[in-house]
């Protein structure tokens, strides 16, 4: 963890390494795209070049955080918290510094390129319960983490713009801890600080203890559930201090459908001395595994392999399966026309043979592959190997012809048959002399006018 540091800004940094500014020590860059912002903080998309990942880049404006000059050490202390917390449902903090020049305090965390939790679910509005509550012991497993401390750390903010999510992996993070306060010699604290949609009633008597995180995030879960602002119905702040000061619930508490849900948000919603400790809610039985929904990291742990151990000694022991029997053999007319032929051998032991002409001057052994394998049906065969066949065949006939070559073997190893406007490509060569399949009666005539011209 490195050490807080003061810093400035560099200029230098723009024009040598296309940041708009690098932390003291030079090892994260700031860049111009802005991942949010809100009333007292920017957050940057950064780089950390030791690392090569990206981080977020915290920016807050001294001026708008200072107003005495004890503020200054409450900053530096709640700094010296975040760097000590270490959870999987906390955002990860990894160093801080202030530059003086531009009087902006500077904190770099890990990054979500899923945004916040809000964001997230107005992106994805029919997300299953059962993933919701995925995010609800998550949530509450971190604010388990922060209240543990001794003394215990109150978020005091939480909502769903301070949850971040990682969509790939269907993790959420409680972020925005740089407001958080540590309750110092008491078991109370006294400032009032929040969004008001999601304060606890206790937070405006400014005499409140971890509890208040527990309602706000009985608040995430009902804006999770109902994808509705809590106490949206008011008009302005008063209205919700009115209402929730009084007892009163959002109307949107009474909108949602799923009972034993909204009694789980009952429980986090109701007078300080009532409130469960989020210890507790994760034993509630709302949030009780299904029979079918076992936690990822069991499952993974308990997953049966697709084969036992007889299956794989099996599989060890038998060859690779058998191929289509083939071979390909050709025969050079005056002409500068190669016919080759084609025997294949099926599976109930006869053979068939196919006979197709070869322009050694227009023809590529690809072209003539890629049609044998669409008309054959061979799919045991990839074109390349067919051709490579071809192209040995060829070589030993016309020495003298140039080598054909194949430019990049994996591009052949799938292909379509179609094309883009949905009709069937049946490969043409540019040879007047078509490389396509002929019946067997023409082009045996054909190959014996040729037999009989040379033995003349």
């Amino acid at each position: 963890m490195q050490r807080k540091q003061v810093g400035q800004y560099s200029n230098e940094a723009k024009t040598n390494n296309g940041y708009l500014e690098t932390d003291p020590t030079g090892r994260y860059g700031r860049l111009d795209e802005v991942l949010g912002q809100g009333a007292m903080k920017t957050v940057y998309k950064a780089i950390d070049e030791l690392h090569g990942m990206e981080v977020a880049w915290n920016q807050v404006k001294l001026n708008q955080v200072l107003q005495k000059p004890d503020d200054l050490e409450r900053l530096y202390s709640e700094v010296h918290l975040l760097s000590t917390l270490n959870h999987d449902s906390i955002i990860r903090f990894y160093t801080s510094w202030i530059d003086v020049r531009q009087k902006t305090f500077n904190f770099i965390t890990e990054m979500f390129t899923s945004g916040t939790l809000r964001e997230y679910m107005k992106k994805y509005r029919q997300v299953n319960i059962r993933a919701i509550k995925t995010w609800t012991r998550q949530i509450l497993q971190g604010l388990v983490y922060l209240h543990s401390h001794e003394p215990p750390v109150i978020h005091r903010d939480l909502k769903c713009d301070n949850i971040f999510v990682n969509g790939h992996l269907g993790q959420v993070k409680i972020g925005d801890l740089g407001l958080a306060a540590i309750l110092r010699d008491s078991k109370s604290a006294h400032s009032v600080i929040g969004t008001p949609e999601f304060m606890a009633p206790e937070l405006y008597e400014e005499d409140y203890n971890e509890l208040v995180d527990v309602y706000s995030f009985g608040m995430c879960l009902l804006e999770m559930l109902t994808s509705e602002y809590p106490y949206s119905e008011c008009a302005n702040p008063a209205q919700i201090y009115k209402k929730v000061t009084s007892g009163k619930l959002p109307a949107a508490f009474y909108r949602i459908q799923d009972f034993e849900a909204q009694k789980f948000i009952g429980k986090c919603l109701v007078a300080a001395s009532k409130r469960l400790s989020a210890k507790e809610l994760l034993l509630d039985p709302f949030l009780a595994f299904d029979g079918d929904e076992i936690p990822i990291l069991s499952r993974l742990r308990s997953q049966k392999p697709f084969l036992n151990e007889r299956e794989m000694e099996k599989l060890q022991l038998n060859d690779d399966p058998r191929r289509t029997d083939m071979t390909i053999t050709g025969k050079l007319n005056p002409d500068d026309t190669i016919f080759l032929k084609v025997q294949i051998a099926n599976k109930d032991g006869s053979s068939r043979n196919i006979y197709f002409p070869f322009d050694i001057i227009h023809d590529t052994p690809m072209d003539v592959a890629m049609e044998m394998v669409k008309e054959l049906e061979i799919d045991d065969w990839e074109p390349h190997e067919i051709a490579e066949m071809i192209d040995g065949e060829i070589s030993a006939l016309a020495p003298s012809r140039k080598k054909w070559y194949l430019p990049d073997i994996e591009a052949y190893h799938t292909f379509d048959y179609q094309k883009d406007d949905g009709h069937e490509n049946p490969f043409p060569s540019p040879s007047s002399c078509s490389s396509s399949l002929a019946s067997i009666s023409e082009l045996t005539t054909h190959f014996l006018q040729g037999m009989t011209t040379n033995a003349r």
